[in-house]
């Protein structure tokens, strides 16, 4: 929907003559993996910023200078702390000129969207909205949430959307400690609800990424979210089906790929694993499969993507059963060490990660179990699984110590040779042990 502008109506042009001039006080809501690289880019571009965030030890990590993000060195926070005011006083919402959201939107026991948070947030900043501010979402979510469910709330205030406040959806694209790319080198997609809506948020993140990509519409700009992740579930399901399969026929997928990836057109690699992790691709096609039903749609596509990668850990459990039975051990009372319980390699987050299924189903099962990983020293709480413990260290005793080793996480601290001389058995979900025959451990793909 497109609501032109009253004739004569120059309110965005004010706020582009701030931002350009680097004069608006900009606002991040939500300072984890997302805000929290925002904010840096802000200050870096000149801007005086202020960081949200409902937890109190966060703020005074940052007042302090520190950072609770592994792949985010503190030095990077401490530069800019001229510039940089981390509070949970929201109240001072109403001094900024922009404020983007970048709070977490998962699902619920019924993998249903939690819009909790996003809708908890408009409320909050309705109570301080004033005339020629600019509201930016950055979750992830359905296509409607901006210009119809935000825009509501916002609206009960009298003020209205793209006349006295600008209200625009530009989709988060990061990718934690990637070394290729950050969070101003990523092309960003923003809609706007209105043009003027637009061209605000566009000169806003002119200022901080390498290219901005503007669409014709908010509802476009979150399906384009959607579409990216849901993309790369797809994927991963196929190769994961395909890992399935080809176990059963005695072929290695890993070398299967490496040897498809070789065609230099037509094809992309995608690599099989556990299961899915993280805030993106475990979530976000739910997200599209929910709004869909309104439509009377069935995205079976994506729910079938779906049911196989949420099968993954049990699969990799039925391989650990498999290859204890052929060790003479019951999984019953059997020693598990499970290495990694971040989501991806080298990063501290824990979040949907399959490691944590697994652990939960190892138990379930009878097995004692533990955990190593180098960048998470103890289990966080989470709101789905109850699992606690702290890492434990990773030597030759200990590895000889269990009964089975399942690599879940490739942290790039993980020695294969180290791990495959010293246990007793290796349930090898990552493809980390390259040549399983040349160890005495039995190396087995899951």
């Amino acid at each position: 929907m497109r609501v032109p502008s009253e004739p004569g109506e120059k309110r965005y042009m004010e706020l582009i003559s701030k931002i350009e001039s680097r004069r608006a006080a900009i606002g991040v809501i939500g300072l984890g993996y997302v805000g929290l690289p925002l904010v840096i880019e802000f200050c870096k571009a000149g801007f005086p910023v202020t960081g949200f965030d409902v937890d109190p030890d966060k703020v005074t990590l940052l007042k302090q200078g520190k950072s609770y993000i592994k792949h985010i060195d503190a030095a990077r926070i401490a530069k800019h702390s001229a510039s940089f005011t981390p509070t949970t006083d929201f109240s001072i919402l109403s001094g900024m000129d922009c404020i983007v959201i970048c709070v977490p939107t998962p699902l619920n026991k019924y993998r249903e969207p939690d819009m909790s948070f996003v809708f908890n947030t408009t409320e909050t900043i309705a109570k301080h909205l004033r005339k020629g501010q600019l509201i930016s979402l950055e979750s992830t979510t359905y296509p409607g949430t901006t210009d119809e469910d935000m825009r509501v709330i916002l609206e009960r205030t009298g003020l209205l959307a793209g006349k006295d406040f600008h209200l625009a959806f530009s989709p988060e694209r990061e990718d934690p400690n990637n070394k290729d790319f950050s969070t101003s080198s990523i092309p960003k997609v923003v809609g706007g609800f209105t043009a003027d809506c637009l061209a605000v948020a566009k000169a806003l993140y002119d200022t901080v990424v390498v290219r901005t990509v503007p669409v014709s519409s908010t509802r476009v700009a979150e399906a384009t979210k959607l579409l990216e992740n849901i993309y790369r579930s797809v994927n991963i399901a196929l190769v994961n089906e395909l890992k399935m399969l080809f176990d059963r026929m005695d072929i290695d997928i890993w070398e299967v790929i490496e040897a498809a990836k070789t065609k230099p057109f037509g094809f992309q690699a995608f690599y099989p694993g556990p299961g899915l992790g993280g805030h993106c691709i475990p979530i976000d096609p739910f997200y599209l499969t929910w709004k869909a039903r309104e439509y009377d749609f069935s995205t079976r596509f994506i729910e079938l993507a779906g049911e196989i990668n949420t099968h993954m850990p049990y699969y990799v459990i039925e391989r650990t059963v498999e290859g204890l039975n052929q060790q003479g051990k019951s999984i019953v009372g059997a020693k598990v060490l499970v290495l990694g319980i971040a989501y991806k390699k080298d990063i501290d987050d824990s979040r949907e990660s399959p490691s944590l299924k697994i652990i939960e189903l190892l138990k379930r099962k009878g097995a004692a179990v533990d955990y190593n990983d180098p960048c998470i020293p103890t289990a966080p709480k989470t709101r789905k699984y109850r699992f606690s413990g702290d890492s434990v260290p990773l030597t030759p005793d200990t590895l000889g110590y269990y009964d089975c080793v399942i690599i879940v996480t490739d942290h790039s601290s993980y020695d294969p040779d180290f791990i495959a001389e010293h246990a007793r058995l290796v349930i090898d979900t990552r493809n980390l042990v390259k040549h399983p025959g040349k160890w005495p451990a039995k190396i087995i793909k899951a």
